[in-house]
Parts: C-alpha cells; structure tokens; sequence
C-alpha cells in the first residue's frame, strides 16, 4: 500500500525518518511517497489537505482539525528548544516592537504564535521561509526576526543579537513543553491504518536513537545542505527526544494548551470540535 508522507529535510526529521522511508525497519507491506518542504510549505499542503501523513507547526493545527489528527509518534516538543527573536543591534530600553517590522518564519506557525503572545504589540509583520530571515535582519530589510531549526545555533557567528527566547517565554508563563512540530494523519483513513503507521514511526525513531546516534545516517547528511556535523548532531539532540517517541500526557496538554492560546488570540476563530489525538 502506498501513502503520502511529508516531512522537512531538517536533521531532526530526516533522523526521525529515515528507517521508516528507508526500510530500514520491516513497514509491514507499507510504502511511503515522500515530499520533503519546508514546515511553511507543509502547512500549506496540510490546509488543502493534500498529503495523507505530514508534519506541521502545531500553530497551523486548529485550522486543519476537520481533516486531520494529531499522531503521538514524531514530533517536537521539549524545553529549551523554541525560537529565538534576533536583530542586528541592541537598542536601550524595553522591546515591544510596536512600531518594528519583524520577519516571521510562516504566518501558521508556532513561531508566530509564540511571538504573538510575547508581543501582542507587534503588529508589522513579514512572512517569510525560515532561512531568509537572518539575512532579511542584516540586509536591515526588517528590524528583527524570529528563528528557528539551526539558525539558532549560527546567529552569531554572523554578528545578530538575541532580543528574547521565545521559548523560554512560554516555558516561564505556562510551566509546559513547547509544542513546536506535530506529526498528523487524514481523519479519512482507517484508524487501523493510522495507529499501524504511528508505531512504525515509533519503531523508526527507536531504531534512530539505538543505531544512529553516534554515527549520522547518510539520509540525514544527504537532505542537510551546507550543515556542519555538529549543527547537525545540535539540531536533533535539541529536537529529538522522548517526546517524539510519545506525546505523553504533558505533551498532549501543551498542544492543547496551544489551541487555547490560539482561540484567545483569534476569537472570531471557531474550531473544530473533533478529537485532537488519535486514541
């Protein structure tokens, strides 16, 4: 049987991945066409419900729970691990950015609502793919932007300074993981079928960390660009952790801690009233 699977070609994914697309584990008669895009881009497909299992932001989520369901297996959460606000110079006093253009790596994201609720101010805002948003800042395009995957890691090195972590912002206020990126599954397709993929993406990520954790996959190398090594081995041992083996209790209560942000911030918003998580 063949199925769509979308997922970026970051490091914590690809890792995630990798023994799953590449049969590396026994897929059970199982077949995955893979589309590897930006999180933005994702979120996109998901909204037009174009890929049967995809990874989204968990920001894009209450816009998408008539067509999809959020899978345990997968994802990113943790604590220490949201975005950062950056610019190119440090200004004297309290940030707000009120009256500050800053760039935003995808309107449906966790990133922007992270953002939002840190600096409701905030109302200039520019759209644009994660990794255009370091040099939008030193072009001086905008006044600041909000960064995320390994961008976090290399900020410096380019002379940018850090305003706020966004993260530790919400780590603070709601003492709760931050539910960055989510694994979801079309509500059209059998339940059977969408808990067999889940613990094979639970195997997939298990086999990741029990035979890939000292030497990098060729697949995680091959989809990291320019990444150095130790970005990479940065990244996923940022993003990758027992969260993306199981959502957990906690882990389900920040997702859902998130849609009630994000009801608060849209209230003219009315949501599905669907199951969240697949039981």
């Amino acid at each position: 049987m063949k199925l769509t699977l979308g997922f970026s070609p970051c490091p914590n994914d690809t890792f995630i991945f990798d023994a799953l697309v590449n049969h590396k584990i026994d897929t059970e008669g199982l077949h995955f066409n893979v589309q590897l895009e930006d999180v933005q881009t994702l979120n996109e497909f998901a909204l037009h419900g174009k890929l049967d299992f995809t990874k989204i932001s968990y920001g894009v989520m209450p816009l998408v729970l008539n067509d999809y369901i959020v899978m345990n297996s997968g994802g990113a959460l943790g604590k220490g691990v949201g975005p950062l606000l950056i610019t190119k110079s440090i200004e004297g006093g309290q940030w707000t950015g009120e009256d500050k253009t800053i760039a935003i790596p995808g309107e449906n994201t966790t990133a922007h609502l992270l953002f939002s609720l840190a600096y409701p101010d905030a109302k200039k805002k520019i759209f644009k793919i994660f990794n255009e948003i370091e040099d939008a800042v030193l072009s001086e395009e905008v006044n600041a932007g909000v960064i995320i995957h390994e961008n976090r890691f290399t900020y410096h090195l380019k002379g940018l300074h850090k305003i706020a972590d966004l993260g530790a912002y919400w780590e603070q206020l709601l003492n709760i993981p931050i539910p960055l990126g989510g694994i979801i599954a079309k509500r059209s397709l059998d339940k059977k079928l969408i808990r067999q993929v889940e613990t094979l993406i639970r195997k997939s990520v298990l086999y990741a960390f029990q035979n890939h954790h000292e030497e990098l996959a060729e697949y995680v190398k091959q989809h990291a660009q320019e990444m150095s090594e130790d970005v990479m081995r940065q990244h996923i041992n940022l993003y990758v952790n027992n969260y993306s083996i199981a959502l957990e209790e906690d882990g389900k209560k920040a997702v859902l801690k998130l849609i009630e942000v994000y009801q608060e911030q849209h209230p003219e918003s009315k949501l599905s009233e669907q199951t969240i998580f697949i039981d």
